[in-house]
């Protein structure tokens, strides 16, 4: 078989008809450079900006259905070894369905009670304790030799915080499209009857999904799906434990201490402990402005120890055994994940951002195979870089 050159017209026999080819590139080589690939992947990216923008637009439209839903998975996931251990020793699915329910919406319920308990009648004298704690500490920072702060710049921040917390704006993004009774009421009825479908028929309705895949596509389905709701349940007991084992330990630290107002400080700490790394961080400033007011500035630091003290046994030895590696997120991503999620739900957001990142990186890791995680995933040796 002969070669053409390049700048040759060339004569091919099709069907006993010959047809001359005229010398040049042809139409789709434009997109076989460089430039060409670029070209290709920026399209690409686009079309994945632009779907993924959809898909956020729909679920900020559906907050009061996709909020439940992914609140309702959560749970079901925290609660299924209990499932599973009840339908093991022969209880009807059904009955155990009703029995894990119920212990939901009693735990939930007692938590909410001491909530109330303990911050409806000292939150007064916490709130005006926590802000002169803060003018303290906004004096102190003016005595400094440094003149990076001037004094009407920090009471101009003061002012627009304290503006911005007391604003309808605050409050209606804390509550993240749920501010009105009648639209709570209708996310929670939602919420615990999603929650009983996915408790009593949750397998069945995965399988379900799952039933156009086939063959590979099928395990890897299977994957994500036991994969996801392994690290949601995980996040959810773990984070649960730990904020309990804080809040028990800033307790006694603080009662300790001396420290005022130790009940309401150590609810903040159990509710701020499931927004991971700010959470810890307002608890100890709150505690250590209460203690500083209370107190003196010693009694602060020594706050500030006890609060340091307890995240760091609770960070290096609590959370690896309760979570284990599967929530191993570095702390980067978690504050990447965190601002995204305040900036599109609010405090809900914020609460639910980290474990939906978490399980998204343990579908990533069992994405080609039990223990087998995506190609582009993978760690690269110096050879296969």
């Amino acid at each position: 078989m002969g070669l053409f050159r390049s700048d040759e017209p060339r004569t091919v026999r099709l069907d006993d008809a010959s047809v001359t080819l005229k010398a040049g590139r042809a139409p789709w080589s434009l997109w076989a450079d460089g430039f060409g690939r670029l070209s290709v992947r920026a399209l690409q990216l686009i079309v994945v900006v632009v779907v993924l923008a959809a898909i956020i637009f729909a679920i900020q439209s559906l907050t009061l259905v996709t909020i439940p839903l992914v609140i309702a998975l959560i749970l079901a996931s925290a609660f299924q070894p209990v499932m599973s251990w009840m339908r093991r020793r022969g209880i009807p699915s059904l009955l155990a369905t009703v029995i894990t329910l119920l212990a939901i919406v009693v735990i939930l319920g007692l938590l909410g009670w001491l909530i109330v308990w303990a911050v409806r009648d000292q939150w007064d004298d916490l709130y005006s304790q926590a802000e002169d704690g803060f003018q303290q500490l906004l004096a102190w920072i003016q005595t400094l030799p440094f003149d990076f702060l001037q004094p009407d710049q920090l009471q101009e921040w003061v002012d627009k915080l304290t503006g911005f917390v007391t604003s309808a704006q605050f409050g209606s993004g804390a509550l993240a499209g749920v501010g009105a009774v009648a639209n709570f009421v209708t996310g929670l009825v939602l919420m615990v009857t999603i929650l009983f479908f996915f408790l009593k028929d949750g397998p069945q309705m995965w399988e379900f999904l799952l039933r156009p895949f086939h063959g590979v596509n099928y395990l890897r389905a299977r994957r994500i799906g036991d994969k996801t709701t392994t690290v949601l349940g995980s996040y959810v007991r773990g984070t649960a434990t730990v904020a309990l084992v804080d809040a028990i330990g800033i307790y006694i630290g603080l009662v300790i201490l001396q420290v005022p107002l130790a009940i309401p400080l150590a609810v903040l700490v159990f509710l701020l402990a499931f927004i991971p790394i700010v959470g810890a961080t307002l608890a100890g400033i709150l505690a250590a402005l209460v203690a500083l007011v209370a107190n003196d500035w010693v009694n602060a630091l020594f706050v500030v120890g006890v609060v340091v003290l307890v995240n760091q046994l609770e960070g290096n030895f609590l959370q690896p055994v309760l979570m284990g590696r599967s929530m191993k997120l570095h702390p980067f991503v978690i504050l990447v994940a965190l601002t995204v999620g305040t900036v599109l739900g609010g405090i809900v957001g914020a609460v639910l951002a980290v474990p939906i990142t978490a399980a998204a990186w343990g579908v990533i890791q069992v994405w080609n195979g039990p223990n087998e995680p995506a190609r582009w995933a993978r760690p690269k040796s110096p050879i296969e870089a």
